[in-house]
């Protein structure tokens, strides 16, 4: 699936500077709108949900810093570059004290222009990286322990399922090992350098699990004081780990087949269809066929999940590993 274009909104009251800038943006790969004046870019911030902005500083009917502000005030997750003419740089300095990332004066150089909305974009990615570093660390990969023949099979499965694209279902009982395993097929895929984002499906309540997913809009419900990016936002062009995916609240199991299936959501409160790249692992201890029997599990999510099996041994099975992980256990005590 390919990668949705980053949104960039340009702002400003010139129709030549508006055209100019939008075919060299285009030239450049993104989907650029427009706005003419601050009303309206508040208007196309709502609506159009740019990741970028590039704003003149003079506009009519509301300034340039007006508008910088409020938008910090309602999404200020987007990155805001201020636009402004030479003889105006101090304007450009107060922006940036406000909240812009970078200002471009007049006239615009193509190079210069390619460079800092370069740089604004790999900023916003090494935040992304940054808001999932710390889980990340404390999950850090563990390595697979053992050398019998059924945890050898599993990880020979495992090594396989990696390389495909394909969703996989670890089953198993509790202390098997599935988060472990998960990270693996991860470490060992295309996606390796990407985030490895964990969803605790047990953990949440149906209201906070929707809005850790799929993050919320400002003013969705009680609380939500600005936007917040959810985490398969978050975890774009990596994994996602749905443990104890047979604790998922009715309500969201339709969503999440949705996900999977358009590789689509909408945030809390949102309307606009968000596309996503990401690649699936899901998780359970309990009998999901059972589950879709009793009706309390959908069928067609079931199935969905249920691409790629992967079964692990628990520990009764494989006795010969006993030693190698009280040795491992003995060394991490030390």
């Amino acid at each position: 699936m390919d990668q949705p274009k980053p949104r960039i909104l340009v702002v400003d009251d010139d129709p030549d500077i508006l055209v100019l800038l939008q075919h060299r943006l285009e030239q450049l790969g993104y989907a650029v709108h427009t706005a003419t004046h601050g009303p309206e870019a508040l208007n196309k911030l709502a609506s159009a949900q740019p990741a970028l902005i590039l704003l003149d500083l003079r506009l009519p009917r509301l300034s340039g810093l007006d508008v910088l502000q409020q938008i910090k005030q309602v999404a200020p997750e987007v990155t805001v570059i201020v636009m402004t003419a030479y003889a105006s740089v101090e304007k450009a300095v107060e922006a940036m004290k406000a909240g812009a990332f970078d200002f471009l004066t007049k006239p615009l150089t193509p190079g210069h222009l390619e460079l800092v909305v370069q740089k604004a974009f790999e900023r916003q990615a090494l935040e992304r990286v940054q808001h999932l570093l710390q889980a990340e660390l404390d999950g850090k990969t563990q390595p697979i322990i053992g050398d019998s023949p059924a945890l050898r099979q599993a990880i020979d499965r495992a090594r396989r399922a990696a390389q495909s694209p394909a969703t996989v279902l670890l089953l198993g009982e509790s202390g098997t090992g599935k988060e472990v395993f998960a990270r693996a097929i991860h470490a060992w895929s295309p996606r390796r350098l990407q985030p490895f984002v964990v969803i605790n499906c047990a953990a949440l309540s149906d209201e906070l699990i929707a809005s850790d997913l799929f993050g919320h809009e400002k003013g969705s419900f009680t609380g939500a004081y600005q936007r917040k990016l959810g985490k398969l936002e978050l975890a774009a062009g990596g994994t996602v780990f749905f443990d104890e995916v047979g604790e998922l609240p009715p309500a969201l199991q339709g969503r999440l087949l949705r996900v999977l299936q358009e590789h689509t959501f909408e945030r809390v409160g949102g309307t606009r269809t968000i596309e996503v790249d990401i690649r699936v692992i899901a998780a359970t201890n309990r009998d999901l066929a059972g589950a879709v029997t009793a009706g309390t599990f959908r069928e067609d999510l079931f199935f969905r999940l249920h691409v790629i099996p992967l079964t692990l041994p628990p520990l009764r099975e494989r006795p010969e590993d006993i030693a190698r992980l009280a040795e491992c256990f003995e060394s991490v005590m030390k």
